[in-house]
Order: structure tokens, then sequence, then C-alpha cells
């Protein structure tokens, strides 16, 4: 079995289309989507419409949730300046989104489980089981990783997104690990004040056959003209800064 783990496509049809090209030419037997799947780029309804045509089961991020509520859950220190823009890009990408598509990501998940054999699940969610708020990162404290983790640890592998970072980290007999971001990769060694995006898409492959588990992170190249012309098109509030963070 081979499941296709993709997050934070962030309203990002140009980089999801990346994705599922790839997956075109190599197929897996089940999608998964960990949230934060609409809200921030310039085509929330048509990433809206892919995911629906592909039927995968998507969990609800926090970005989802704050798109359809504006209630903010996070701790995360915001600038009144960057809350501005943020309310600006959410009223924008709301007015782009039916009734219909509104219903289908107030179903978001707040957790996803699919079995991989007898004896194995591979349990999804956005930041932890618990909330979508919680950031797990490869340096956060053993501790602190194990409160959050630990008692699923016996009988799955666990996947989650919204820190936009690749990685696996081992917890007990099994792992957790990120896929990284779809629409929204970026170095996180690197000052805010002068902050790049990638110019790739990410996500990760799982395979389970029979004893055998391999994970295969996946780097796909995104057209950053294609992006900024749809950028330009789109209306988007602020579409010249988020082009800027891939032209420079």
């Amino acid at each position: 079995m081979q499941i296709a783990i993709l997050s934070d496509i962030h309203g990002n049809g140009v980089a999801f289309d990346a994705v599922l090209n790839d997956l075109g030419a190599r197929p897996a037997d089940q999608i998964v989507c960990l949230g934060d799947a609409v809200q921030g780029g310039p085509q929330p309804a048509e990433v809206a419409q892919r995911l629906r045509e592909l039927a995968c089961p998507v969990v609800m991020g926090n970005a989802d949730a704050w798109l359809l509520t504006g209630e903010e859950t996070g701790h995360e220190q915001i600038s009144d300046e960057r809350r501005r823009k943020m309310g600006a890009i959410r009223e924008w990408s709301l007015a782009q989104l039916s009734e219909a598509d509104r219903a289908f990501i107030a179903a978001f998940r707040p957790t996803i489980t699919l079995p991989l054999s007898a004896n194995l699940k591979l349990l999804c969610f956005h930041g932890s089981p618990a909330s979508f708020d919680d950031f797990i990162f490869p340096h956060t404290p053993e501790e602190e990783f194990q409160r959050m983790l630990g008692e699923y640890a016996a009988d799955c592998i666990m996947t989650g997104g919204h820190v936009h970072l690749p990685y696996v980290r081992r917890i007990g007999g099994n792992f957790f690990f990120n896929p990284g971001s779809v629409g929204l990769a970026y170095n996180h060694q690197q000052p805010e004040s002068g902050f790049r995006a990638d110019a790739w898409a990410e996500y990760a492959i799982l395979t389970v056959d029979g004893g055998r588990i391999s994970l295969d992170f996946r780097r796909v190249p995104v057209d950053v003209n294609q992006l900024a012309h749809v950028y330009r098109a789109s209306g988007r509030p602020f579409a010249e800064d988020a082009i800027r963070q891939y032209t420079g």
C-alpha cells in the first residue's frame, strides 16, 4: 500500500497541480491531506474543487478553521500590520468560495486514521492529535513530544503538518513525520524581514508492504512565472508582496 500525504496547500493551485501531475506519473493507492488547504494563496476555490474531485480525506487545519470563523485560536505573536493584511486576504478568499465550498471545508475532520496492516495504523492530524495549533518540530523537547504523541505510538505511525518542514522523528517503535508544504515551502533558517519562499512543492509517500515500511519525501518544481501570473490575475490583495517572496 502506498499513501500520498499532502499538507499546507494554502490555496496554491499551481503547486497543487504540480504535485498531482507528479502523482499521475507515479500513482499512490490513497491520498490524504493534512489541512491548511484553502486559505492564503490566489486559488482558494480551485483548490477546494480539486480536493472534492480527489474525494480524499482532509484534516481541518488552523488556517481552514480561521478562514471559516475568523476566530484566532493560536498563540503566535502577529503584528497589527500582518493581522490587517491577513484579514483582507481572508475576506477576499471567502468571496471566492461558494456555499458548497464552505460546507466542504467545514466538513474537514480533526484527525483521520487509515489502516496500514492488521496491527498498524496511520494517524493523521494538522498540529497534533489534540489541537491544530500545536507545533511539533525536530527540536521540540522530548518530554513535550512524548506528551503530545506518546500515547499513540504503540500501534500508529503518525503524520502532521502545520510547520512546513519535512522531517521524520522516531517515537517508541514507530515514528512521526511531517511531509512539508505543497503550497508554501521555505527555509526556516532565514530572517523574517527577507523571507523567501521555495520554488517547489513538498509531499511524502508512505509505503507499507508486509513488514517493510518506507518513507519517500518528494520535492516537485513549481513554475514561479505561472504562479506570478495567477496571483496578478486573481485580484487577491497584496499579490505583489506574495510574488516577491518567490522572485526577490
